[in-house]
């Protein structure tokens, strides 16, 4: 039910954005980097992502702001938003994200809309190349407007995945509705002899 919800704002969100808002290509907020062998660094507490997700963890960092990594190899739609130091392999791209233009978070979410997956450039292996994804299209809506869909997202996405926060909330709707029910249910009019 609440999977639901979340998909209909978005599609609901997106019909409206594409309406009021300048759009421009992705080359225009952020610039793709490409990931690197990390082998020759120590371990440390960095995580090194690749298209899987953390790898290990070394002691140097490839990027220390917010950023969209974006596989380039293999599962092409998991997208990662981070915004601690890390490490990038060469099957994931990074992203240096034009923060006077974007909220790096607003990127990550329309980001995960377009489906990457439909941009993929092999017959094989999915992959995708920097000049396939500097073309997409994207939104560019004022900063407050994209803080204030983060906001939105970021709570729904809380409930939707956070087990600590979606389950509880879940657990005490059920429990007001089912004290709704029992009281309609236990409720009876006296009969009148």
């Amino acid at each position: 039910m609440t999977f639901k919800v979340c998909a209909a704002l978005s599609s609901t969100d997106r019909q409206t954005d594409r309406q009021t808002v300048r759009w421009v290509a992705l080359s225009e907020v952020l610039k793709i980097k490409n990931g690197r062998d990390y082998k020759e660094y120590a371990d440390g507490n960095v995580p090194v992502y690749g298209t899987g997700g953390v790898m290990t963890y070394i002691d140097a960092y490839a990027y220390d702001k917010p950023s969209v990594l974006i596989p380039r190899k293999g599962s092409i739609k998991k997208l990662y938003y981070v915004d601690i130091p890390f490490w990038t392999v060469d099957t994931i791209f990074y992203t240096e994200i034009h923060t006077d233009m974007v909220v790096p978070k607003f990127v990550y979410y329309y980001l995960q809309m377009v489906h990457l997956e439909d941009f993929n450039t092999a017959g094989g292996v999915p992959s995708l190349t920097q000049s396939v994804l500097n073309k997409v299209a994207f939104p560019v809506p004022t900063i407050e407007e994209q803080e204030r869909i983060v906001a939105i997202l970021d709570r729904f996405d809380t409930i939707c995945n956070d087990l600590t926060s979606g389950l509880p909330a879940e657990i005490e709707a059920r429990r007001k509705q089912y004290e709704y029910y029992r009281d309609r249910i236990l409720t009876f009019k006296e009969k009148v002899a």
